[in-house]
């Protein structure tokens, strides 16, 4: 009896705990311009293409006859590009974007993230800025992005630089919980007025392999940017995709652009067998492997990852 008559208190403090956790968790949408003090100080500028006004920095020399764009991933913004960015803009023009569906670009207006959409999105930035060719690089998804460019657009690209890239069917032994989350439809509705920030915190250490450098400001970019209206179902709409994308993995093998492939050799998305697949598949490729890194190496050790990207840049080809 003494139990039946602590059974209601029992379920009230069970739905006291969910309300609070609810309440500390509650994050709706955030307008862009909102976010714009923080995230796009100099030299950030918005430009209007293809009904989005697209955040991207566009730094070093402008004489540079083959400017190096670079393409972030799942989630992620330009700013993943800030320690390569450092290094290479004393000597080349060096371009970067928030995709459609991330950072501050925020969604594409026809809701379209097929690869073929991206690919044809990084042409027309190309054409928007003057740039007649360019090396592209970039990692997770804007790796495979910029090989779908490369393939899509041969004229348009000299070189490709893939880090961690997507594109063979993925074996993880590992993936993040927000990537996880998004793709359970019935809770979409809750995730899109919910984002806590343990769960950003959890994903982001489980793309590092030291968990140790995952500071707070780097978790506030994540945090912030997902927030920024309507990149949450943008996402949702991305991550299903995934298995559609790996349907041109035999494009890879037409690659015959000169290419640099760096892996993180503690990557649990992208496991390390697909960086072996790249270079077997691309006949001019280089292929090297970063031990202590792991699914973002730009981001995690910025100047052992772009070292080699100096010495591939000014190689012959």
């Amino acid at each position: 009896m003494r139990t039946l008559r602590l059974l209601p208190w029992l379920v009230l403090a069970v739905i006291l705990m969910l309300l609070a956790g609810i309440g500390l968790s509650w994050a709706p949408d955030r307008s862009v311009d909102s976010l714009k003090a923080r995230w796009a100080t100099a030299p950030s500028q918005f430009v209007t293409l293809q009904g989005m006004p697209v955040h991207l920095r566009d730094e070093g020399p402008r004489d540079d006859p083959e400017p190096i764009v670079l393409i972030h991933g799942t989630s992620a913004s330009l700013h993943t590009w800030d320690g390569w960015t450092q290094a290479l803009k004393g000597q080349r023009r060096v371009i970067r974007m928030d995709l459609p569906g991330f950072g501050l670009t925020g969604p594409a207006p026809d809701g379209d993230y097929r690869m073929e959409r991206y690919a044809d999105f990084i042409v027309a930035l190309l054409d928007q800025l003057g740039v007649r060719q360019a090396v592209l690089a970039g990692n997770s998804l804007g790796g495979g992005i910029a090989w779908h460019t490369a393939v899509r657009h041969p004229t348009r690209v000299t070189r490709l630089v893939l880090v961690d890239a997507s594109g063979y069917p993925l074996q993880s032994t590992s993936v993040p919980l927000g990537f996880r989350l998004a793709q359970i439809s019935w809770l979409q509705p809750v995730m899109r007025q919910l984002l806590p920030r343990r769960m950003i915190e959890s994903s982001v250490r489980n793309v590092y392999a030291d968990p140790g450098k995952v500071t707070p400001e780097l978790v506030d970019r994540y945090v912030e940017l997902t927030l920024r209206a309507g990149n949450r179902e943008s996402l949702t709409q991305r991550l299903k995709l995934r298995e559609t994308d790996a349907q041109s993995a035999g494009l890879i093998k037409t690659i015959r652009q000169p290419t640099l492939i760096l892996w993180g050799a503690q990557d649990k998305l992208i496991t390390e067998p697909s960086g072996q697949r790249f270079h077997q598949d691309i006949a001019a490729s280089q292929y090297v492997v970063f031990e202590g890194l792991s699914h973002v190496p730009q981001e995690e050790d910025p100047a052992r990852s772009v070292a080699p990207v100096l010495t591939f840049l000014t190689s012959s080809h």
